[in-house]
């Protein structure tokens, strides 16, 4: 058996508390189609949340946002998807695969898709004849696939034609069960750039475009800040209602590397400036298969140490009422060389319950309240100064990536329902309560969080 192993670094944890010639940029905003544009194709994302348990005690959720996408001719197969811009193929469980992740999930059946051609990895048709075929190995952050490859045609949006692009899928033959079999979803849509591809015939976005010249070469991502509002993410455009403020744009760096990633000037605590990002070298990578804010490991204690706060004892009766996500904090504010600004605030990086720590020299102890940050150990040339922006900014900024400029736009995004009073219970009962003081669960609007976007808008503008 001929087998392609392909390096291809993609950060879906899926977790909490997990170890592990660019033109100039333009401020101005560019006129975006409506979503009532034909050209643009909206698809409605699903959250899901994944109980983690340790000695029979709840100790955070796990999460993933994916949407559902048709595969073959002429009955299309229905699957569901993450939406990934840390990786760069389709991969769908094939119903040749046995391994436990597949069979927990839909499986690719070739067998009913007049529209499927068995290729190599370079696109050669299979002979017919063939006794073994190339195989990929691809490597996520939690996990692995193996798989093979076939030609197919792939939906957004069964009932058009338009939201169709023919293009070239890894079946997987084999998933670890960390993280395919814990999630409901079926496979992954990678969304990165051309260089996270075997080749581009293989880059579902940049077929999307060269195939429909009609389309916007953009896509943008928004996830709801609470369950009541839908996220989503659109091909073609972005849904201009989801932007609070003005796009302001910074070109991608290193876009030989693949990913969707942004040069930092600096990283400001508060007013103190991050010793590890003093002298420019930092960069953020956008990506939507992480659910935490990513850290380089070398700056992480100082992070921590800058981000932690005492808790205001004369402010609550009991510990149990302290939820950290409102307790106020240093921001941290991501200055980007190309000059927008991306400033978290507390329930964005915070951990919800504090800490009670003991005073040195004292028979005393005094409630903290904590960061929520993810270690990152990247080599070069990609890592080690860099930063994950996954959930956390995601929901703090509409996402635009434009890949015929190469350019990521941001706008503090709209959160129309999060806003104190909107909901005062989960809406669906099998979700999270709202306000559970663990990891990954939602948080219940206070008037902080409702103003955390105005403040943000402030230094993105």
């Amino acid at each position: 058996m001929f087998s392609i192993t392909f390096a291809q670094v993609a950060f879906l944890h899926f977790c909490l508390g997990a170890n592990s010639s660019t033109p100039e940029p333009s401020s101005s905003v560019t006129e975006a189609p409506s979503p009532a544009n034909s050209h643009i194709h909206i698809v409605p994302l699903q959250k899901q949340y994944v109980p983690v348990s340790r000695n029979n005690k709840l100790i955070a959720y796990k999460t993933a946002y994916f949407g559902k996408i048709s595969v073959g001719s002429p009955d299309p197969q229905s699957f569901t998807v993450v939406f990934d811009t840390g990786s760069g193929h389709l991969i769908l469980p094939s119903a040749s695969c046995r391994s436990e992740a597949c069979q927990k999930h839909r499986r690719y059946d070739r067998s009913l898709s007049s529209s499927a051609v068995d290729i190599e990895s370079d696109g050669k048709q299979l002979s017919n004849h063939a006794v073994e075929r190339d195989q990929v190995a691809i490597a996520f952050g939690t996990g692995e696939v193996l798989g093979e490859f076939v030609t197919e045609k792939v939906c957004v949006n069964a009932s058009s034609t338009t939201d169709c692009v023919e293009l070239r899928v890894v079946l997987a033959t084999e998933m670890t069960p960390d993280p395919f079999s814990l999630f409901d979803f079926d496979g992954v849509m990678g969304i990165g750039l051309n260089a996270l591809t075997l080749n581009d015939k293989f880059n579902f976005f940049g077929q999307m475009v060269l195939q429909n010249p009609a389309m916007l070469p953009r896509f943008s991502v928004f996830l709801g800040m609470s369950n009541h509002e839908k996220s989503t993410i659109t091909f073609g455009g972005h849904d201009e209602r989801h932007a609070l403020t003005e796009i302001m744009w910074s070109p991608v760096a290193l876009e030989e590397l693949g990913y969707w990633q942004v040069s930092l000037k600096s990283v400001r605590l508060g007013d103190k400036v991050l010793e590890e990002c003093a002298d420019g070298s930092c960069r953020a990578i956008l990506d939507t298969g992480t659910s935490l804010l990513g850290v380089p490991r070398m700056a992480s204690r100082s992070m921590h140490r800058h981000l932690a706060r005492p808790v205001p004892a004369e402010t609550y009766a009991h510990h149990s009422e302290i939820d950290c996500r409102s307790v106020p904090g240093n921001q941290i504010h991501f200055d980007m060389a190309s000059g927008p600004v991306v400033t978290l605030n507390v329930e964005d990086y915070s951990r919800p319950a504090p800490f009670n720590v003991s005073i040195p020299g004292k028979d005393a102890s005094q409630l903290f309240c904590r960061s929520l940050l993810l270690p990152v150990d990247m080599p070069a040339p990609l890592g080690p100064k860099v930063f994950i922006w996954g959930e956390p900014v995601l929901r703090r900024y509409l996402t635009i990536y434009d890949l015929a400029e190469k350019r990521i736009g941001f706008s503090v995004a709209n959160q129309e329902a999060f806003v104190p009073g909107a909901m005062s219970a989960s809406p669906d009962p099998s979700l999270p309560a709202v306000g559970l003081l663990v990891p990954g669960a939602p948080m219940a609007p206070t008037a902080g969080a409702a103003t955390g976007a105005s403040e943000a808008s402030a230094t993105l503008v």
